[in-house]
């Protein structure tokens, strides 16, 4: 696990969304941070699955923005209020029902801003399934 030059663990990230996103508790594990760089996976459940018995792209979108998050929060530590201004996610082919497993990687780490992407594969499938563009706003530390 490469967690130098993080500020958080994989475990603290793990109990910090478990307190302020309670609703998305056992829905994803983080798997590893690394100095800009989360790695996350998705059992895929029948709740992420859409007609054609493929991944909703709601449930991949969800994936590609926790990813994000989790990378940027093991930079700059516990700020809740860390939040998307932007994301767009293509949708790159069909994905089968297998673990989805999301590389987000920042690309600028800034005092306001964090601009990056995050790309979803399968466990056990050549290629990405999606690839999304994020930026997300950090707030001023004193309301952190």
């Amino acid at each position: 696990m490469a967690t130098s030059g993080v500020k958080m663990s994989p475990a603290e990230l793990t109990a910090f969304l478990d307190e302020v996103f309670p609703q998305i508790r056992g829905e994803m594990i983080i798997e590893d941070v690394g100095p800009l760089t989360a790695r996350l996976r998705m059992p895929v459940a029948e709740r992420h699955l859409r007609p054609g018995g493929t991944v909703s792209g709601p449930a991949m979108f969800t994936l590609a923005d926790c990813a994000f998050y989790v990378a940027t929060l093991a930079q700059i530590g516990p700020a809740a209020l860390t939040v998307t201004t932007n994301a767009a996610i293509n949708f790159l082919r069909k994905p089968v029902v297998a673990d989805m497993i999301c590389e987000a990687r920042i690309l600028k780490l800034g005092r306001v801003l964090v601009v990056g992407d995050a790309t979803i594969t399968q466990a056990g499938q050549g290629g990405p399934v999606a690839h999304a563009t994020l930026t997300y706003s950090i707030p001023p530390r004193d309301i952190v």
